[in-house]
């Protein structure tokens, strides 16, 4: 972005400022209505914003988290790849390429379109979204038995799918004949394509309204505000270096666990991050790239520091992340990466673990961590036609000082996301869903408890349907804080017609189910805080009313003798007795 003399007054600097916010909003929301795929429109997979000429965020509108930076980054790599020079209005750049660029696996593409006023190349509208398909060797196009990028679908090497306003009909030709389902990739592309008109078309109406110069200081004075305001709350943090690690469950293909560790250092003036040390990029498709790391540590960053503050570069000016080349932090081709996810969000969860101890304000216990994502393939029996499910999983969050974990809730990475609603899943999906309940397993146990994860059973209505399921957290538990102790394994088990049951599993690809059989996904709860004879014996009681523990757990976990009918409190422990004695003394 060029500097500007422009002088512009606080007011209208204001305007320009959440202008540029409710642009990205706008563009949000368009992409949502026009979509074709349940994983973008009830899910919202997908973000969208600006940036300057330079490739810095102005505004993001997002449902995953996990997104944060990624667009910045897909601008980057196209002013890398073509420069200003070689590009023209009316452009518009596909990019999924993991390694350059993309961040995170094939099946979310990034289109970039760079915006001009008077000539002059301004500024970019950017959006990234999960397509239901990009090819490759599975349905869904991400599994986690890919040994290579080439097993996971269609690569888009920043390439133009417009060429100042003409479409590249060979490129959308080689799209639609290599995935299973095009009506819904392609409908997804065109409102991707929809949703980048409507950033350029109000970019230039502010620019029209505002004039070009007021418009660009102003974006100067965005970048330097976020930045100015995150200094300051930086300042409020501990000083000093934190470390942490942690053990990654497996990579799909029967080797781990993987060590992985992080150092994070806090100054007045910068945060750092340091993974190296971790373990080096593996043969299965768990491994994430740099960019997917730093959008992972922008996350925590940014829940460290100032959550409701809105996103831009300068935010993240302080920000440091170093790890290794090669590592599974740092993935390069051709490594698989389509479950990035299961390390990526380790990257978030060990500065979490780190700081949770000196943050209790701010960073609760272990959550759920992964997306458990599944995608679960068949025929419809009503339409006889070829189904496809591709959707996440919530689960427990952990609890924090002076609060419960949160239920049902997506991990770090999904943020403001939503699952496909029963509903429309047995009205598009050839499944019945036989269960949706919270999982009341008693894990998590603290003066304040984990939040519990959740059970949900589809149910196969026709021969021939396979269901991949990527379940991390499986044999390394959602952590505890302050005495509270661990939560419970995300895990998933075929109930087959017959009443045979296979399981647990944390991973696996193309599951067989026939008519009747029912895949069970059963996601974590979250670690506890605190000790839990601490607990407050009325809350026990009102635990074992809603089921959340047992009446056994009520009193060989918390101390508590809890009446079965009536739920009265009628007798303590000699363990809570003695530990009521030791905190009055205290």
């Amino acid at each position: 972005m060029r500097k500007t003399t422009a002088q512009v007054d606080p007011f209208t600097r204001e305007i320009v400022k959440d202008s540029l916010i409710a642009i990205g909003e706008e563009m949000f929301y368009a992409l949502a209505r026009t979509s074709m795929s349940p994983i973008i429109y009830e899910v919202l997979d997908y973000a969208s914003g600006l940036t300057d000429n330079k490739g810095q965020l102005l505004t993001q509108g997002n449902g995953v988290t996990g997104f944060i930076g990624m667009l910045s980054f897909m601008v980057k790599e196209t002013l890398k790849k073509f420069g200003p020079e070689n590009l023209r209005p009316g452009d518009i750049i596909i990019i999924n390429d993991p390694y350059g660029g993309g961040g995170s696996h094939l099946s979310d593409v990034g289109l970039v379109m760079p915006i001009f006023y008077d000539g002059e190349l301004v500024a970019f509208s950017a959006n990234k979204a999960h397509w239901t398909e990009v090819g490759g060797k599975d349905p869904g196009s991400f599994t986690n038995d890919a040994t290579e990028i080439f097993q996971e679908g269609l690569q888009f090497p920043c390439v133009k799918l417009f060429d100042e306003g003409r479409l590249n009909e060979a490129l959308v030709e080689v799209i639609k004949a290599n995935v299973r389902f095009p009506d819904l990739s392609l409908g997804d592309m065109w409102a991707q394509v929809a949703a980048l008109r409507t950033g350029e078309r109000r970019f230039r109406e502010l620019c029209d309204k505002y004039g070009k110069d007021t418009v660009l200081a102003s974006i100067e004075y965005l970048l330097d505000h976020g930045e100015k305001l995150t200094r300051q709350e930086l300042k409020k943090l501990p000083k000093g270096t934190f470390e942490a690690e942690d053990y990654i469950d497996d990579d799909g293909m029967g080797n781990g666990p993987f060590k992985v560790k992080v150092k994070v250092t806090i100054t007045d003036d910068k945060f750092i991050c340091d993974f190296r040390g971790s373990h080096p990029q593996v043969a299965g498709p768990i491994n994430c790239s740099y960019t997917g790391l730093v959008s992972a540590v922008r996350t925590i960053f940014l829940a460290i520091t100032n959550p409701s503050q809105d996103i831009n570069d300068g935010v993240f000016r302080p920000l440091e992340v170093i790890t290794d080349p090669r590592s599974i932090f740092s993935a390069e081709r051709p490594a698989p990466v389509s479950i990035y996810w299961e390390s990526m969000y380790y990257g978030a969860d060990m500065i979490w673990k780190a700081l949770a101890p000196v943050l209790p304000e701010r960073l609760t216990a272990g959550h759920l961590l992964s997306v458990c994502a599944v995608t679960l393939s068949g025929t419809h029996p009503d339409r006889n036609e070829p189904f496809l499910i591709v959707e996440p999983s919530v689960g427990g969050w952990g609890a924090g000082k002076g609060q419960d974990g949160m239920r049902g809730q997506f991990c770090i990475g999904d943020g403001e996301t939503y699952n496909v609603p029963v509903e429309i899943a047995e009205t598009r999906y050839g499944v019945m869903v036989d269960e949706y309940s919270l999982r009341c397993d008693g894990a998590g146990a603290g003066e304040y408890i984990g939040g519990s994860g959740v059970i949900r059973s589809y149910r196969a209505l026709t021969d021939n349907q396979f269901v991949t399921a990527t379940f991390g957290r499986h044999k390394f538990v959602p952590w505890g804080v302050n005495g509270g102790r661990d939560g419970s394994a995300n895990e998933f088990y075929i109930i087959k017609a017959n009443g045979e049951v296979d399981g647990p599993f944390g991973k696996y690809a193309r599951y067989p189910l026939n008519t009747g059989d029912v895949v069970k996904l059963i996601t974590a709860t979250g670690g506890g805080y605190g000790n839990p004879l601490d607990r407050a014996p009325e809350k026990v009681a009102f635990d074992v009313k809603n089921g959340y523990i047992s009446l056994e757990q009520a009193k060989e976990i918390f101390g508590v003798v809890v009446n079965p009918e009536t739920f009265e409190i009628v007798d303590f422990t000699p363990e809570r007795k003695q530990r009521t004695k030791q905190r009055e003394k205290a």
